[in-house]
This record gives C-alpha cells, sequence and structure tokens, in this order.
C-alpha cells in the first residue's frame, strides 16, 4: 500500500520515492466519497507521488473472493459425498467469480488502446497466460506421470481461462463504451453463446461470452454504485438472502446440473434444450447479482490484516491451483476421514490459509517474474512517454515543494 501525507505540526513527511506501476492494468480512478481508490484484482501499488491510494473495500473484496475460489476448488473432489457441500458450493459459485469479474470491469474503465496500456495488458495478462498455459501440462506430465499431456496455447486449461477472458474482455473495452446499451447488448451475447455448441473450445469463448454481462456490468458502474451496497440495511437483509440461497441450492442439489454455474458449455452440451440456455442465462445472472450484492455488503471497509494481500490475488490464483491438482494426481482427497464433516471443514481452513499465503509479499517477488515481467526490451518506446514522464515529475515536484511549505 502507498504511504499518505501525514501532518506533523506545520511539517508534512515527504512522499517515498516512485514505484513502476504493474503491468496490464489501467490506472484507477479516485472516489468521490473516498479519495483513496482501489485498483484492478491484479494490480500493483500505483505511484505513491500520484496523490492516490488503494481503497481497502476492493482490496479486501478481492481477497475474499479469491479465498472463496481456493475453498472451492478443494470442495470439488469431497463434494459428492455431502449434499450440505454441494449447495454451498453451488452458493459460493454462483457469486465469487462474477464478483471478481465486476471489480475487473470496475478498473477497466479508463483503458484504450494508449501504447502504454496495451504493453501492461501485454505484460499482465498476456505473458503470465502463455507461462502457466505452458506450466499447468508440464507439471500434470511430471506429477501424474502423463506424458501424453498436450500443451496448447488455444485450449486454456484449469485456471488460465480467466486470464485469456479477461485479456478478450479488455481488448473490447473501447466497444463496450461507445454501444448505448452495452449491458442488455452483453446479455444477448451471452444468451446466443449458450445455444451455439459449435463455438467449441477453443480460448474457452463459452465461458468468455457467458461471463461477458459481468465484465460489462463492471465498465458501467460508479463508484457510488458500490456504496449503495455497503448500508447497513443491505447487509442485515443480505443475512436472510444468504439463508434463502442456501436452502433452495439444497433443494435443487439433486435436480439441477451444477456444470451451468462454471458457464462453459452451451445447453445442448448439458442435456438441456435449446431455448433453456438464454432462461438460464439470465436467471442465474439475476440470481448472481443479488448474491454479489449481499457479499458486497459485508465486504470490510477498513484496513485489515488481509488487506494488503488483496493486491496479490492473481499470485493465489494462479499458484493455488498447482496444490490442488497436486492434491489430486496424487490421491490426498482420497483419504475416507476428509470425506466427513470435520474433514470437509480441514481442507476448507487448509485451502484459505493456502492462498493466503500464496498473496503474501515473498511470494509475490519470487514469481514476479512470471506475473509482472518487465520486458522493456520487447516494445518501441512510445514516443510521447517522455512527455508523460516529464508532466509527471513536474507534478511530483509541485506536490514535495508544497508538501514541504505547509
Amino acid at each position: 500500500m502507498t504511504n499518505s501525507l501525514r501532518p506533523y505540526g506545520n511539517r508534512r513527511t515527504p512522499l517515498p520515492p516512485a514505484q513502476s506501476p504493474a503491468a496490464g492494468v489501467p490506472a484507477p480512478r479516485r472516489s468521490p466519497q473516498n479519495r483513496s481508490a482501489g485498483r484492478d484484482p491484479h494490480e500493483q501499488p500505483r505511484p505513491a507521488a500520484s496523490g492516490k491510494q488503494r481503497d481497502a473495500f476492493f482490496d479486501n473484496a478481492k481477497y475474499l473472493a479469491i479465498v472463496l475460489v481456493a475453498m472451492g476448488h478443494a470442495w470439488e473432489p469431497l463434494k459428492g459425498d455431502s449434499r450440505i457441500l454441494e449447495a454451498v458450493y453451488q452458493v459460493v459459485y454462483a457469486f465469487h467469480m462474477p464478483a471478481f469479474i465486476i471489480i475487473s470491469g470496475f478498473f477497466s474503465r479508463s483503458f484504450d488502446m494508449r501504447p502504454d496500456r496495451l504493453k501492461r495488458l501485454i505484460t499482465g495478462v498476456a505473458v503470465p497466460y502463455v507461462l502457466f498455459e505452458t506450466a499447468y501440462p508440464l507439471f500434470k506430465r511430471v506429477v501424474d506421470d502423463d506424458p501424453g499431456q498436450e500443451i496448447s496455447l488455444l485450449d486454456p486449461w484449469y485456471l488460465t481461462w480467466f486470464l485469456c477472458a479477461l485479456f478478450i474482455w479488455r481488448l473490447t473495452t473501447p466497444i463496450w463504451k461507445l454501444v448505448r446499451r452495452p449491458l442488455p447488448v452483453a446479455l444477448g451475447v451471452a444468451m446466443l453463446a449458450t445455444v451455439t455448441p459449435e463455438i467449441g473450445d477453443d480460448l474457452d469463448l463459452q465461458r468468455v461470452l457467458q461471463f461477458l454481462p459481468f465484465f460489462v456490468l463492471g465498465l458501467c458502474m460508479r463508484a457510488e454504485h458500490f456504496q449503495l451496497v455497503r448500508r447497513r440495511s443491505v447487509r442485515i437483509a443480505s443475512v436472510p438472502v444468504f439463508a434463502v440461497a442456501l436452502a433452495v441450492s439444497w433443494w435443487t442439489v439433486p435436480r439441477m446440473n451444477t456444470a451451468w454455474f462454471y458457464h462453459r458449455d452451451a445447453a445442448q452440451e448439458l442435456g438441456a434444450p435449446w431455448w433453456a440456455g438464454p432462461v438460464m442465462v439470465l436467471a442465474l445472472f439475476g440470481c448472481s447479482l443479488l448474491l454479489t450484492a449481499c457479499f458486497f455488503a459485508w465486504v470490510p471497509r477498513r484496513h485489515f490484516w488481509f488487506t494488503a494481500l488483496g493486491a496479490g490475488t492473481l499470485y493465489g490464483y494462479l499458484l493455488h491451483g498447482f496444490l490442488v491438482k497436486a492434491g489430486d494426481y496424487r490421491g490426498w482427497f482420497d483419504h475416507a476421514w476428509l470425506h466427513r464433516p470435520l474433514g470437509e471443514i480441514f481442507v476448507t481452513v487448509l485451502a484459505a490459509a493456502a492462498v493466503t499465503l500464496l498473496c503474501t509479499r515473498p511470494v509475490r517477488r519470487v514469481f514476479r517474474f512470471a506475473m509482472e515481467p518487465r520486458m522493456e526490451w520487447a516494445f518501441k518506446r512510445d514516443a510521447a512517454e517522455p512527455a508523460r514522464e516529464r508532466e509527471r515529475a513536474g507534478a511530483s515536484g509541485a506536490r514535495e515543494k508544497t508538501g514541504a511549505g505547509a
């Protein structure tokens, strides 16, 4: 997190040296209610000299969402033995990725085709996609003793679909800014995708298109929209909403295919009639929005011990997959006691602790070469960049003078 100016009598401490911005992410906008603003779920702290701070709300939301992601992946090998766990799994899957994607869209509002932003998109999203799309199959070859596992950049493997989707969504951001009614159009695209099994598995386009409305919704949102769900009345109302959601989910476990929550298949591929696809898109979009609002209502606004971990959610997201897959390949989840209530609780706590550790600063330092590579050598120098650097340096100097003379 960046440091802020703090008054001591009639003097102020100078700002620390500026840090390099993260790759692949646009600059955040400052909230009119709060001068500190969060960034994209995968961005590191912006330069302190810019006068912008991370919003604890968004960092807390990203951290809690990534913990739920890891817990959901750890439940997959266990949930078949427990109707209750399957019900909780469905409820969590209804909102954890939508919440993450909405935040991603919210902080992609300023994205355009400016060269420096395209460079960050390539180094912060495309390059990690290529590296992890290669690393996961190689990991399976070694740990699962599967020499036939192929490497394909066109078929996202396990968790890498999100990087592929984020790259495509962000590239289309200028288009959604031009459309008069972007959200209805995005919903229409998602509905058409569910009746088109011919789309296939290339670039996991079914997920890209079916999750698209949540990203577009984030693009359409403003800071005050997040303030609305953080009211006490919404927080209180969210308790019975979650209770009803769990009850309904428990009832639907034997009656509904959980794969609908993955948004990766057309209706025909799930054995449903074609018209069920558009209906489920609208129904799940409404349910996901309701549960996401309830989730945001309970996200803390203040700084906690885990707030700083919100800057490392990409690390936790991509790295925890190796632990889950290792357990799957090695049969760690086959122990009978793990399929009992205490075992399920143990796995849940272990998954939360593991992903928390993977979001910490030491882990980020070790894997920064893969997540945020510095690749100045790969790009031509933008002719406008020197002017922007001089402008930033001049603004920083002016603020330091003002602080010293205060």
